[in-house]
């Protein structure tokens, strides 16, 4: 069984194909599009502007699954869709527009397929969760390899920037908005008031990004998956301080997250106050996620 996967979330538009057979999943293909939905949110309202990129990408993805005979399809919507007001008039006005029917998923929901997801690609029975969307972000703690505690947050790092910062690149000033701001929103989540957690399950497009930089900065080995927690402020000082780049900054930068520079920064902020927040010494990566979770939950079972 081929299964195509597209996850509408507010940074990128992605889609999926897993080869599925026997109660196993193999990613055989991906495509992704940075769309920046959260970006065309007016006082959280989704803009027209908004809604024809998505259909344009989605109308793509269409053809390139027809022309290889992939008729098993499922799509779903996170943050910037999920939250919006005008919701359900986007949603419906998307499928009609491309024939391509789509869930919105609930923030425990999305919690849940992360939890899922990632937890089938590493080895930790008990920690925190964290995935830093460009709408939200997700807190899962667990122990025993269940669910103790999950929240979904009202924070991502593209909304973070959006909100405090007006250049592509954040001044010190913007920064210390960014830190205030997150602060704010995790001291919010009184039902992880008691939690520590000294190592982190990180996923998605911001430690993808982070894990990248860290391991180009500090002469890692590009495969390596873990990141000291203690450099996240590091990091941030070095490309977050100006609000311009050095010509050698901009190389490191452009060489190892090209589609992630303008959100970088913002994620790290968000990250960074997360592993202080929770006693977290280090970051674990996962590639595995939310789209993974969902197939194992919703089609594998």
């Amino acid at each position: 069984m081929i299964q195509g996967i597209i996850d509408i979330g507010s940074n990128t538009v992605r889609m999926a194909i897993y080869e599925i057979e026997n109660g196993a999943m193999e990613l055989i293909l991906k495509k992704k599009h940075m769309v920046g939905l959260a970006a065309y949110l007016n006082d959280n309202i989704m803009s027209q502007e908004g809604v024809d990129k998505v259909c344009q990408v989605l109308d793509e993805y269409k053809e390139f699954l027809d022309v290889f005979s992939i008729n098993d399809v499922m799509a779903f919507t996170t943050a910037a869709l999920r939250n919006c007001k005008n919701s359900q008039q986007v949603v419906s006005e998307i499928i009609q527009r491309t024939g391509i029917n789509i869930v919105v998923i609930s923030g425990d929901k999305e919690a849940e397929y992360d939890f899922v997801g990632a937890t089938r690609n590493i080895d930790m029975s008990e920690g925190l969760l964290v995935d830093i969307g460009g709408g939200s972000t997700e807190l899962v703690y667990y122990e025993n390899n269940q669910i103790t505690h999950k929240i979904s947050l009202h924070i991502g790092s593209l909304g973070l920037k959006k909100e405090c910062c007006t250049s592509f690149m954040p001044n010190s000033d913007e920064v210390e908005k960014m830190y205030a701001r997150a602060q704010e929103i995790i001291d919010s989540a009184s039902d992880f008031k008691d939690i520590k957690s000294k190592v982190i399950c990180g996923i998605g497009g911001t430690f993808k990004g982070t894990r990248a930089l860290y391991n180009a900065l500090y002469s890692t080995d590009r495969r390596n998956k873990e990141i000291d927690t203690a450099k996240l402020s590091d990091m941030i000082r070095r490309f977050g301080s100006t609000g311009k780049l050095t010509q050698a900054e901009s190389v490191i930068l452009m060489k190892n997250i090209p589609d992630r520079i303008h959100t970088i920064i913002s994620g790290m902020v968000i990250a960074d106050v997360i592993a202080k927040r929770f006693a977290a010494e280090k970051v674990i990566y996962s590639d595995s996620g939310v789209r993974e979770g969902f197939i194992y939950s919703e089609i594998i079972k």
